[in-house]
């Protein structure tokens, strides 16, 4: 026997009798379909996820501008001089209402300062231009917010300290998200005084309406920048709101 047939065996066998030799295994072959199915649908499940997480992140990014950081907020308000002036006159309720709230302890001294603070942030914002007006729109969101956080401490006392730390914290980063907490807070607050006090229950009813229009027009502000006085509705609506509010602190 020579080398070269010790080396390839099937050589070996062609001559016997009773003997065929198949050049490939039906079992390898198998094998070799099954592992190629399973690549098949390991790739396929991987462009599945891809495409899933590709249509995600553009859902992500095609969200609202009002969900987005400050940075990427839309400032194109007040598309002319009218327009201006209703909006500032429209931020000074703000300060009237902060005037006018209960001062009874320091969380609802803060929380009537705060309301004051939101009035002039929201006038020197729409009286502004230019780059300024960036940075102003950065006061007045977070300035709301610090409002919301105020009034939640001047409605409960016994917020958790972890949440007010966190609160604080994100503040400057997030004041969105801290004014959709804390006003959170406050309704839920809001509602559970009506329920117990029937003397509050219009007082409420006001709220949620006026409360649900706001966030309409907040929203609708963001799709619809250049539609012309939104925003001063939106003003209206929120200042409605929040005189309601006033009256849980009396």
């Amino acid at each position: 026997m020579s080398p070269q047939s010790t080396l390839n065996p099937s050589r070996a066998l062609e001559g016997m009798h009773g003997v065929h030799v198949v050049p490939c295994s039906r079992f390898e072959s198998e094998e070799t379909t099954e592992t190629g199915d399973l690549s098949h649908s390991t790739c396929g499940s991987t462009a599945i996820g891809g495409n899933q997480q590709l249509f995600m992140q553009r859902v992500w990014l095609q969200r609202p501008p009002c969900l987005k950081p400050i940075q990427g907020c839309c400032i194109q308000g007040d598309q002319s001089v009218a327009e201006t002036v209703v909006n500032v006159l429209t931020s000074l309720p703000f300060i009237i209402l902060g005037i006018h709230s209960p001062r009874k302890n320091l969380s609802t001294k803060l929380y009537a300062n705060s309301l004051i603070g939101v009035g002039v942030a929201s006038s020197l914002y729409h009286s502004s231009r230019g780059k300024l007006r960036q940075y102003l729109r950065w006061a007045d969101y977070t300035m709301i917010a610090t409002t919301t956080v105020c009034l939640s401490r001047a409605l409960r006392n016994e917020n958790p300290k972890l949440l007010m730390a966190a609160s604080a914290l994100c503040l400057p980063f997030q004041p969105l998200m801290v004014s959709a907490v804390h006003t959170g807070i406050m309704e839920v607050a809001f509602a559970k005084r009506a329920l117990k006090d029937p003397e509050l229950r219009k007082a409420h009813t006001v709220h949620k309406m006026s409360s649900l229009l706001g966030g309409v027009l907040f929203f609708a502000d963001d799709v619809f920048p250049q539609t012309p006085f939104l925003h001063a509705a939106w003003h209206l609506a929120a200042a409605i709101g929040v005189g309601t509010c006033n009256k849980l602190l009396e």
